[in-house]
């Protein structure tokens, strides 16, 4: 777990990386490899969105203790993470900025747990997009007095 953190959190020369740990690089590109995929594997146990009437009840009860918002189940935001260009279509993931990007939307419930995550859009394409196009929007259509709160506003209600 060492080896993937440390890779992570600045990804750069696996050799370096092995060098400065104490293995082979081969043995940090495996370490990278297997925690990411179980990782992501286990995602869809521990990152669900309230969908049942009584999962929305408890995020709309816990942001009401929490920080008085009654009918929030939770926040929405994207940020951009940075990627190396692809080959196909690289052109797509360039930012404002310059930089090759994903696009990620996130949502996280009052205690800052994940409850949704989107990774599957390049920098180019603009946060209302992704939102017009996201399963979390719908799953929320149909469901009266929801709220989901952006950063800076309140950006829809259902």
């Amino acid at each position: 777990m060492k080896i993937c953190l440390r890779y992570l959190g600045d990804p750069g020369d696996q050799q370096g990386i092995g060098q400065e740990l104490g293995v082979s690089q081969a043995t940090v590109s495996r370490t990278v490899d297997r925690v990411v995929n179980s990782t992501a594997a286990q995602s869809n146990e521990s990152i669900k969105f309230p969908t049942t009437n009584h999962e929305l009840m408890e995020a709309k009860r816990i942001s009401q203790s929490m920080y008085k918002f009654p009918t929030a189940i939770g926040v929405i935001d994207c940020t951009h993470i940075g990627i190396l260009k692809p080959n196909r279509h690289g052109d797509e993931y360039i930012n404002r900025k310059g930089k090759p990007t994903l696009n990620v939307q996130a949502t996280c419930d009052a205690r800052e747990m994940f409850t949704s995550v989107d990774v599957s859009w390049p920098a180019s394409v603009h946060d209302s997009s992704i939102w017009r196009n996201s399963q979390t929007r719908s799953q929320l259509i149909n469901k009266a007095n929801v709220v989901l709160l952006q950063v800076q506003q309140i950006i829809i209600s259902f």
